[in-house]
């Protein structure tokens, strides 16, 4: 394996070591309580926080994407989850400001979590990796461009987090299966 996988490998192992599980746990807990999710990122993000949707969807809950035609509104006792690693983007900050208007509990999982859109949150989920806010200058730790890094640990924090509503929902793995889509 070439100096290039090592170094981004460990790169992430580091997101790892520094996350805070409790935190993890407490942010599945908020999912299993919603009447329903819906989810919103930007960028990479947006493609990162789809593929969770869609492992949620097969273990049959109730989620949609922000910006699919089906999304449905939120409101009381839904919850609002959006991934803004580097603290902010308008788009989440005018989305989060419906969704707290509407009574929906948030989740926002972020690098920067003094940032403005940690303010909206019911609950926060750090995580510690180098984002398009801090990838230039002393800042930089990681040797991945912008914000891939975090965009990295979002792909491996959501399957680790399907494994453990997996578990805790106790649903057969051929559940999943069944509930994949055949239009392949």
């Amino acid at each position: 394996m070439s100096s290039l996988y090592k170094t981004a490998l460990s790169e992430l192992e580091g997101v790892f070591e520094k996350l805070n599980d409790a935190d993890v746990d407490k942010a599945l807990e908020m999912i299993v309580n919603a009447q329903s999710t819906v989810v919103f990122g930007g960028g990479r993000e947006r493609l990162q926080i789809m593929g969770f949707a869609m492992r949620l969807y097969h273990m049959g809950l109730k989620v949609a994407v922000e910006g699919d035609m089906t999304t449905p509104p939120v409101g009381k006792g839904d919850l609002f989850v959006v991934t803004v690693g580097p603290g902010e983007i308008s788009t989440a900050l005018a989305l989060l400001d419906v969704a707290k208007r509407a009574g929906a509990a948030i989740l926002v999982l972020t690098a920067q979590p003094n940032g403005r859109a940690a303010a909206y949150a019911d609950f926060v989920l750090t995580i510690p990796a180098q984002t398009m806010a801090d990838d230039q200058g002393a800042e930089k730790c990681s040797v991945l461009p912008m914000g891939s890094l975090y965009e990295g640990a979002l792909f491996v924090l959501f399957e680790v987090m399907v494994l453990k509503l997996r578990d805790w929902l106790a649903i057969d793995p051929e559940v999943m299966r069944g509930n994949h889509t055949n239009l392949e």
